[in-house]
């Protein structure tokens, strides 16, 4: 991977230094490249530039590492067409090759031809799949590609998503890499699945949805454009035909109208159309060419097309240009994105532990996990820095102590013991009365007090042992978290570090808990306090003794009373009580 990303890094740049008209300044004839050679035989096409091969080069590598599962898109010409449509001959005719042909679909998986002009007069051809090469020849490709398609996609009729690559290096072939695609069919036949169609339309959209894709849409002459499957699939990835280009077959089996099909334009291939014818029987390709170049120059209807819109050397030529254009504009930003996986992956191995081959090395490490735990906890629960966790808030543990505290306040305050809607006074006043004979009048007897007071604590002592509950439970949830969390690359230490932490914490909250009822019973135990809030209240409620007693007692009609610091009490039916206990 490092080796093709520094070839990448390199051509690139070298290709990002050249001005954009190289890259556009294709011969515009055949001829013109033949006369640059100076040979008598030459290819279809040759590539334009020796930079482009190398690109392409990466690009494939790149491509057989798979780095499209990494959600890394590739510079890629995507052939796709109705059921029929002609796409087999179109790639015969590129590649010069026989292809599988017959009844139904004959491509049945993905099929990434790699094609390669060369100058050995002898061609190699190859098939990788599975992990495998097959070397193959000429004779025997198409039955190659059909025995390597059944072990991929089983010796049915149904298809498969796993891609087999057929590298053919030629001479007379352009540099091109294009993923053939299963023909698109609505009706299964005999051995096929009934959600044929949706299976090969899920591989076609999976294959040019990507911007990066461009979309060779095969069309056959003989049908209307708009009602191609092909067509209205393209359009939902590429509304604007910004990236399709069409070929147009069976030109002369339907050449009335076509020009004014492919000038018209009613479905919107941007990138242009090119005509072409295919082979007939057992042409050769020479032959073929050669048949193709008389029709498209004699025909009173054909001949009336643009020569730059029809044969198979132009659909190379503009293959050729439209490949070498995305993979100089697409190049950088693979290479950009593969750098950041691959940083991250190397972050990611950083942090693998290390093998530990002593117990000396094995304590060093887990003391280094306990020390770098403990100062997390110290940074998050006692001073309050949370910068190793910014995005958890429930890390921020001071914060969320405070909330705590303060919804502890709330439900003291808020608790049905500090209701002053309740007649409480004549509460208090039958407490009195069970008191008389206790004390000498005129005098409150302290047993009456604490009484009162132990009912009080005792129905608000649950209250902060819940909350002792509450703060344990979270503190526990923050420390597991930050002990898994330095101990993620130890996973044997994981469960004993968790159930350690789980039975520490226990104890801890059993400690707290015990401590708080102990405090909850000592207050039940005495009426003494040290607090001078108390003495501040006292004063309060004294200052208002007299108007509280006039009310009471001399105004019987008043059902209310306002005590500054308590609000409105109910005092209606307090003077007998009141007039009794004096």
């Amino acid at each position: 991977m490092g080796l093709v990303l520094r070839h990448c890094g390199s051509v690139s740049e070298e290709m990002s230094n050249s001005s954009e008209n190289e890259v556009e300044s294709l011969p515009q004839s055949i001829e013109e490249k033949h006369q640059e050679l100076g040979v008598s035989h030459v290819p279809i096409v040759s590539s334009f530039n020796e930079r482009i091969r190398p690109l392409l080069d990466a690009v494939d590598k790149l491509r057989h590492l798979q780095v499209m599962k990494e959600g890394i898109q590739l510079p890629t010409i995507v052939v796709v067409g109705d059921q029929s449509s002609g796409k087999s001959s179109v790639l015969e005719s590129l590649a010069g090759i026989s292809l599988p042909r017959g009844q139904g679909i004959c491509t049945r998986v993905p099929l990434i031809m790699r094609l390669q002009h060369h100058t050995a007069p002898e061609p190699e051809l190859s098939l990788e799949f599975n992990g495998k090469t097959v070397p193959t020849s000429e004779a025997k490709i198409a039955n190659a590609i059909s025995l390597a398609t059944d072990e991929i996609a089983g010796n049915a009729k149904g298809i498969s998503n796993t891609p087999l690559t057929l590298v053919v290096k030629k001479n007379g072939v352009p540099d091109l890499t294009m993923v053939d695609l299963p023909g698109i069919t609505r009706v299964p036949v005999h051995g096929q699945p009934e959600n044929i169609y949706e299976q090969i339309a899920d591989i076609i959209m999976e294959y040019i949805r990507p911007e990066e894709s461009i979309i060779l849409n095969v069309l056959s002459a003989t049908v209307d454009f708009t009602t191609c499957e092909s067509i209205r699939m393209s359009q939902k990835v590429d509304k604007n035909g910004e990236r399709t280009l069409a070929v147009v077959t069976k030109a002369d089996r339907a050449p009335e109208g076509l020009l004014e099909k492919v000038t018209a334009d009613d479905v919107n291939i941007g990138l242009g159309y090119v005509c072409v014818r295919n082979r007939i029987g057992d042409e050769s390709y020479k032959e073929a060419r050669k048949e193709e170049a008389d029709l498209f120059e004699n025909h009173p209807l054909l001949s009336k097309i643009d020569k730059s819109m029809v044969g198979i050397p132009v659909l190379a030529q503009k293959l050729v240009q439209i490949q070498a254009t995305i993979i100089a504009r697409c190049l950088p930003e693979i290479v950009r994105k593969i750098n950041e996986k691959l940083n991250a992956s190397i972050s990611e191995l950083n942090r693998m532990p290390k093998t530990l081959s002593s117990v000396g090395e094995a304590l060093t490490t887990f003391m280094s996990i306990v020390g770098s735990a403990k100062e997390s906890l110290n940074k998050i629960i006692v001073r309050g820095e949370y910068d190793e966790y910014l995005e958890d808030k429930n890390m921020h543990c001071t914060a969320r102590l405070v909330e705590m505290l303060n919804q502890y306040s709330g439900e003291l305050h808020n608790c049905s013991e500090n209701d002053l809607t309740g007649n409480f006074l004549m509460d208090e006043i039958q407490v009195l009365e069970e008191a008389k004979g206790i004390e000498l009048p005129n005098f409150l007897p302290r047993t009456t007090f604490l009484s009162i007071l132990q009912k009080k604590v005792e129905k608000v002592s649950h209250i902060p042992v819940a909350f002792v509950e509450k703060v344990w439970t979270y503190i526990e949830g923050v420390v597991i978290s930050v002990l898994m969390h330095h101990s993620e690359n130890y996973h044997q230490l994981q469960l004993s570090t968790r159930r350690a932490g789980h039975n520490l914490i226990a104890r801890m909250k059993e400690h707290s808990r015990n401590w708080v009822t102990e405090i909850v019973q000592m207050e039940k135990l005495t009426d003494y306090t040290s607090n001078p809030e108390y003495m501040n209240d006292w004063n309060k409620l004294m200052a208002q003794q007299h108007d509280f007693t006039r009310d009471v007692l001399e105004n019987g009609y008043v059902a209310t009373f306002k005590i500054e610091g308590l609000g409105v009490v109910p005092i209606a039916g307090l003077r007998g009580s009141v007039l009794e206990i004096l």
